[in-house]
């Protein structure tokens, strides 16, 4: 990352360099491949119903979903060539506010950059103000998603100005920066969504072209989606607790695409069923 602040290594960073250059070598082999269009119209589809969501465990390429949402580091090459195959669609799933020390672009992220480190998910917030730090990185993450193969790509952690960050964020500081993420992603033929960050729906629906959500039955919160729906854009909504019975049938009369998974997110799932 090159940037006005001073960038004499440390011995952390040195240590994370040839992890840094591992994610940053893979991203630029697979970005020399052909570009791969996502299968079949407009992306991402308003009628997808049926989506998974697996980041823990062996990946199951069988499982009958349109949409799979995957770990872009996780996932390999093959495993994507063999989804396409199968005619999926494809969403990474990128961390945008946040880094894990597991990160293997960790060392990218200067001290001044990083805030509070959440007990909960051992991420660190960052100070999304600073976009020209934090641009490179992101824009590299994203480069590894398109090479190998996905076609969107949801923001995680697209609220650090909610979740105690360590720095002085506003509502409008997170909104400038989930904006300039979304064009960004655009810019690299990537389709974004975002992934909670409720608060900011209603504001953020235009730049973004679908939803994820964690939950909004049990928390009561699924008529803060509302505006991805009207505007005719799909929602990929999850619960955890229950069974299909309990939720389903609100969350399919919201027009989302439902699902029941475990917390850990691997490969089990059971879908809502369609509408009538």
């Amino acid at each position: 990352m090159r940037n006005g602040l001073d960038e004499r290594p440390t011995r952390g960073s040195r240590r994370a360099l040839p992890a840094c250059l591992a994610l940053v070598v893979l991203a630029t082999m697979v970005s020399c491949r052909p570009d791969p269009a996502p299968p079949g119209g407009p992306w991402p589809a308003a009628s997808a119903r049926d989506w998974q969501w697996q980041l823990t465990g062996v990946l199951d390429p069988a499982v009958e979903a349109d949409v799979f949402v995957l770990d872009p580091v996780a996932t390999t090459a093959a495993q994507t060539t063999e989804l396409r195959s199968r005619g999926r669609r494809l969403i990474c799933q990128v961390h945008v506010g946040s880094v894990h020390p597991d990160d293997p672009d960790a060392g990218r992220y200067p001290p001044p950059v990083r805030g509070a480190t959440s007990s909960r998910t051992g991420r660190t917030w960052l100070d999304v103000r600073r976009w020209e730090t934090l641009r490179p990185v992101l824009a590299d993450r994203f480069r590894l998603c398109r090479g190998k193969g996905f076609g969107a790509v949801v923001l995680a952690d697209a609220d650090g100005y909610d979740q105690g960050s360590g720095f002085p964020l506003a509502f409008d500081d997170q909104l400038a920066f989930n904006r300039r993420v979304a064009t960004l992603a655009r810019s690299l033929d990537l389709s974004p969504g975002l992934l909670g960050a409720l608060a900011q729906v209603a504001a953020l629906a235009p730049d973004f072209d679908f939803a994820v959500n964690e939950e909004c039955v049990r928390l009561k919160r699924c008529a803060k989606l509302l505006p991805f729906v009207d505007a005719g854009k799909p929602v990929f909504h999850v619960e955890y607790t229950g069974t299909t019975t309990d939720f389903c049938v609100t969350s399919v009369g919201y027009g989302f695409a439902s699902i029941l998974k475990n917390r850990t997110l691997d490969a089990w799932r059971q879908p809502c069923p369609p509408p009538p």
